[in-house]
């Protein structure tokens, strides 16, 4: 892999990442670009304890643009966009309208490939390697950041998830807190740490979903997919590598290799759980990385007991029929799932790759 910084117009930072080593990337942002002014803030709400991020600028973001003037795609002559050079393998830009920025962390945006009709389920899998890498370089490099206590890298995809740039790409964010999530796992850590004796609640939880086997979706030398016990939505998959490791760092090698293959199988499954002739599954799919922050607050716990690991998840709930988060969802944080886990995972054994 070779890594180029760059600067756009506006001074953003953006890196490309290729395959080939003897890559050049000398393009120059041409467009007449002010400097990006943002203004986040985060807030911490006294009564649930978590933080909202308040970003009024974000209201003039791109949206929904025509193919032709999409600010993903790579410049072609004189239409310009946020990647400067004519083409690109994997590319990583500061967002220009942030949710998160200066003091309060850092957002970042991902294009997995210069096609823009393509998803990421139809990368090969050395494109996907190279993701893999890029989203491991970032994390390591947001963690050196002093706004920066927890690395976030994801992808919405699909129109009915929220997204407004139909090009495939993902995002990252360094948020300068540890996020409600993962602090509800550390706690739930801790407190399994505490009652069993010292005993990994992550090891535990893989432990049984490979010995009760129903809710596996696929393993191999280095990883698992499951459908969780407990799981929130229609159809939702959890991938562990079995090496338990804090965040993307600590993949060996083995699992490095074994990933693309595993991910992407797992995504076309995905785009094929309704059945021919329907529209690409929307989807989330989210990297669970523990927090470079201290750990103080979750006694007994260190960084090495937390495990990495992917969450993939679509609210279509059948064809043509989204989940929403009505009520109970929203208002009180108790999900109500239509599909059975063992059944989820059924389906998506029965549409594995032939």
């Amino acid at each position: 892999m070779k890594k180029t910084s760059t600067r756009l117009a506006d001074g953003r930072e953006l890196i490309y990442y290729d395959s080939r080593d003897d890559k050049v990337r000398d393009a120059v942002d041409r467009r007449p670009l002010e400097p990006t002014v943002t203004s986040s803030q985060v807030r911490r709400d006294p009564l649930l304890g978590d933080s909202v991020a308040i970003a009024s600028h974000r209201q003039g973001r791109t949206y929904h643009p025509p193919a032709n003037e999409c600010p993903l795609c790579p410049s072609q002559g004189d239409r310009l966009s946020e990647i400067p050079d004519s083409s690109y393998d994997v590319v990583v830009f500061e967002n220009r309208f942030p949710s998160l920025a200066g003091d309060s962390g850092r957002c970042e945006v991902v294009c997995f490939t210069s096609d823009h009709d393509s998803s990421f389920a139809d990368l090969t899998e050395e494109q996907a390697g190279l993701v893999l890498e890029a989203w491991t370089d970032r994390t390591a490099e947001l963690s050196h950041l002093p706004s920066v206590e927890q690395v976030f890298c994801f992808e919405n995809r699909g129109e009915e998830i929220g997204v407004t740039l139909g090009h495939p790409h993902g995002q990252i964010y360094g948020y300068p807190f540890t996020t409600p999530r993962t602090a509800l796992m550390l706690r739930s850590l801790a407190a399994h740490k505490e009652a069993t004796g010292g005993q990994n609640l992550f090891d535990d939880v893989v432990a049984r979903e490979r010995a009760e086997g129903d809710r596996i979706v696929l393993e191999t030398e280095s990883w698992v997919a499951f459908v969780p016990y407990a799981a929130h939505w229609p159809y939702e998959v959890h991938l562990y590598p079995k090496r338990r490791v804090p965040d993307l760092l600590g993949l060996d090698e083995e699992a490095r290799t074994e990933f693309p293959q595993v991910y992407l199988e797992l995504l076309r499954r995905f785009d094929r759980i309704f059945g021919e002739g329907e529209p690409p599954t929307p989807y989330i799919a989210a990297w669970h990385q523990a927090p470079f922050g201290a750990l103080a607050e979750f006694e007994g716990v260190n960084r090495d007991d937390f495990a990495l690991h992917l969450e993939l998840f679509t609210i279509r709930r059948t064809s043509g029929k989204l989940k929403f988060l009505a009520g109970s969802e929203s208002g009180m944080s108790v999900f109500i799932n239509d599909v059975p886990p063992e059944a989820a995972a059924q389906r998506l054994r029965e549409v594995a790759s032939s």
